[in-house]
């Protein structure tokens, strides 16, 4: 499956600075079982109704829970959570 994280930064954040610390941060993440491949891209258009990142992971199905559970998984929610303004979490098929 492909796990993915639409992200809306609030006003006034260093967009760049930002998805290169989310960078530093997933890089880890393939050594959770069950992920295979992580996909970070940025959003290019810079339109107020656009989001700004987008998180890929792609993964076995039954991966998710530990993903859920992960310490990655509650640093991320940690450190980036109150710079979140919205987000977007979808799942599906390779």
């Amino acid at each position: 499956m492909i796990h993915y994280i639409v992200v809306k930064w609030v006003q006034n954040v260093d967009k760049k600075q930002f998805a290169e610390n989310v960078r530093t941060l997933y890089a880890d993440a393939v050594k959770i079982p069950g992920i295979q491949k992580v996909e970070i891209t940025e959003n290019i258009t810079p339109r107020e109704n656009r989001y700004d990142l987008m998180i890929a992971l792609y993964m076995e199905n039954d991966a998710l829970s530990r993903w859920d559970n992960s310490g990655l998984h509650v640093k991320w929610k940690s450190e980036f959570g109150s710079a979140i303004e919205q987000k977007c979490i979808f799942d599906s098929e390779t």
